[in-house]
């Protein structure tokens, strides 16, 4: 692709069939991927035998991602690579091998054209709409690295609102794997505006093999991390121009550590750990022998986690029961959660703190799981209510 405009240091834009090219400085420090921009298909496939409408939802593509990623190109004066197709045709962030990779079904939505998909239509869409991309993305790293300014990966996505009929309460999130040095800074930014439910590898995990950012970031040792912002509140112009700034401006600012993007190892090799902390491996398993505040505080949060998962599960526990065995409920929780959201300057109302907690709004949870409260279980809360938190 050198021959194409792909030179240091300002790398050109280019139109490619099944991805384009926005243009910027090779020596800026950042490369912009968008993995589904867009929900075209090429003329062949039409609508893969689906209602237009169903072109429009979530299942096609990330809604109100492009402007974004148009936004903070131009602004920061950096190179982005976007996909042109959908996702149905074939999902560019996932690997050669994934299931996932055309898919049948998604999300209620059956797709005619890839019911019986063989292995030769399978090889084409890799070689035509897939490869492609992902070769794009090499050129412009390539390109970028010549310049001896080594660039940070941010790939831009967006989230449904609710996803099988459980609200998704965070705002925006950032997925990263084991690599912390552009998802800290990410997540501290974000947390630093207030107002915000910020996702700490929510609403899932950037920790999947094969995905765009293992293949161009994880692999080459460069920083990288997924930003994904909640669909509801980017549909409109005026939505996608106020995440537009807000993006642009803790970017830029990101972008002046130079810590962010150093390059720590060479390609193949397994990156920083997402703390810092030294590390070794014996007999397949990694020791710890710097345990720091930050890690520290890291592995709180993911125990954390892992409790607010397991009541979710298990809604067929009361609170009542929670307070009478335990002395305490999802109610304590949520009301921990904004007492430390206060303590750290952010405004983050009751209801809000809930449905971090809840998954959901909770009147919502009261009426899907509530159940009346045996005489039992009333009279061991009211004889051991004074001793409670």
């Amino acid at each position: 692709m050198a021959d194409q405009g792909l030179r240091a240091p300002f790398i050109k834009g280019l139109e490619g069939d099944s991805f384009c090219i926005l243009p910027g400085r090779a020596d800026r420090g950042l490369i912009v991927v968008c993995d589904h921009a867009g929900n075209a298909l090429p003329a062949e496939y039409g609508t893969l035998g689906l209602p237009e409408a169903q072109l429009a939802r979530h299942i096609a593509y990330d809604i109100g991602v492009a402007p974004i990623v148009r936004a903070l190109a131009a602004h920061l004066n950096a190179p982005a690579i976007m996909t042109r197709y959908s996702r149905l045709l074939i999902d560019p962030n996932r690997g050669r091998d994934d299931p996932t990779l055309i898919m049948r079904l998604s999300d209620g939505a059956v797709i005619p054209g890839n019911r019986k998909l063989d292995a030769a239509e399978r090889d084409k869409r890799l070689r035509l709409y897939y490869e492609p991309y992902h070769r794009a993305i090499d050129s412009v790293i390539d390109a970028c690295l010549a310049t001896g300014i080594t660039p940070v990966l941010l790939s831009i996505h967006s989230f449904t609102e609710s996803w099988k009929s459980v609200s998704r309460p965070w705002h925006v999130g950032v997925l990263w794997d084991r690599d912390a040095r552009l998802a800290r800074p990410l997540l501290e930014s974000f947390y630093a505006e207030g107002g915000l439910i910020v996702g700490d590898n929510e609403p899932y995990t950037g920790q999947l093999e094969g995905d765009c950012l293992w293949q161009h970031g994880t692999q080459r040792g460069l920083a990288n991390a997924i930003v994904e912002v909640r669909q509801d509140l980017i549909r409109d112009a005026a939505g996608q121009a106020a995440w537009s700034a807000r993006l642009c401006r803790i970017v830029e600012r990101i972008l002046r550590d130079p810590h962010v993007a150093q390059q720590t190892r060479a390609p193949g090799a397994r990156p920083p750990d997402a703390a810092g902390a030294d590390t070794h491996s014996r007999q397949g398993e990694f020791q710890m022998t710097k345990l720091d505040k930050a890690l520290v505080t890291e592995l709180e949060a993911a125990a954390f986690r892992r409790l607010v998962e397991h009541l979710r599960t298990r809604s067929d526990v009361q609170n009542i029961d929670l307070m009478n065995l335990a002395g305490f409920c999802r109610n304590c929780l949520s009301n921990w959660y904004q007492e430390a959201a206060t303590a750290k300057g952010l405004q983050l109302t009751k209801e809000g703190a809930r449905e971090v907690i809840y998954g959901m709004p909770y009147k919502e949870w009261q009426a899907k799981f509530q159940t009346e409260a045996s005489p039992e279980a009333k009279a061991a809360f009211a004889e051991t209510k004074p001793h409670q938190h």
